[in-house]
């Protein structure tokens, strides 16, 4: 399989280095302390009715599938920093215009929350470059204008009104 544009995962420096260091820790102490964790709890016995057991097996699942993930998003990624020149990029935060109706706007990070280091604290509507609304502003300038086709089937214009670089 060819990889396009929407398979690459952007990523400023800082988010890339804070996911290494994740996955470093993971794939090294992490799994360290949850085998650890499985053996202590499989001395104490009946594995059938141990609690301690089975959540530290649930918890070696979670792990590894995180590891799955952050491999993947470490493959994919494309480090580099938001575009200074107004231009619509991961990272930017992106107001546009429905229709072309000033009146009609909605400001959104296109990025990830993930890989922005954002927690649920921060109110703003995240869009990934590879959904239909981040691929359709993806590169864009103030003033242009694009369509993307909605669930619903219906295709919906923007035109971007504004673009900066996204500040939690």
């Amino acid at each position: 399989m060819t990889e396009n544009a929407t398979d690459t995962i952007w990523l400023t420096q800082e988010a890339f280095d804070k996911l290494s260091e994740e996955l470093e820790y993971l794939k090294g102490d992490g799994r360290i302390e949850v085998s650890t964790k499985i053996a202590q709890a499989r001395d104490e016995g009946d594995l059938s009715e141990n609690g301690g057991y089975h959540a530290a097996r649930e918890e070696q699942g979670q792990m590894e599938a995180r590891i799955l993930q952050l491999e993947d998003m470490l493959r994919r990624a494309q480090v580099g920093e938001a575009a200074k020149t107004g231009e619509a990029a991961p990272g930017s935060q992106v107001t546009v215009a429905y229709f072309g109706d000033e009146d009609d706007t909605d400001t959104f990070l296109l990025g990830s929350r993930e890989v922005m280091g954002l927690d649920d604290s921060v109110d703003i509507q995240v869009f990934s470059p590879q959904s239909p609304l981040g691929a359709a502003v993806l590169g864009k300038k103030v003033g242009e204008a694009s369509s993307y086709e909605a669930p619903n089937g219906k295709t919906i214009e923007v035109t971007i009104v504004k673009v900066e670089n996204f500040q939690a």
